[in-house]
């Protein structure tokens, strides 16, 4: 099994930052994806960035420019350094893994951190 946890959320004026950490452990051999997914009050959960092993980034529209999403492969450790916040940033944002998969015990299991609250006040 595979846990993940997140670190660094909380309250922040507009125009301010926050890093968010993402810290893998367990039966990681398999992890190809990491990244963020994020659920503001009454809104739908979105993705906001992800990132391969490999380095592939991909980024949500509203977030680039802003966010900027990382990772240590043999640490199995993932970063979003999230700057220029706004209001509308504020939501409960989940860090997430994915197998590959390919490769000897690889299914494409997905795993979830509880999340991390960011709060952007105007």
């Amino acid at each position: 099994q595979v846990q993940v946890v997140e670190s660094g959320g909380g309250l922040v004026q507009a125009g301010g930052s926050l890093r968010l950490s993402c810290a893998a452990s367990g039966d990681t051999i398999c992890i190809h994806v990491m990244g963020w997914y994020r659920q503001g009050p009454g809104k739908e959960r979105e993705l906001v960035a992800r990132i391969t092993s490999g380095g592939s980034i991909n980024v949500a529209d509203s977030a680039k420019g802003r966010f900027t999403i990382s990772r240590d492969n043999a640490k199995n450790t993932a970063w979003l350094q999230m700057n220029s916040l706004k209001p509308e940033d504020t939501a409960v944002y989940y860090c997430y893994a994915v197998d590959r998969t390919w490769g000897a015990g690889c299914h494409g299991s997905d795993y979830w951190g509880k999340g991390a609250l960011v709060t952007v006040s105007s």
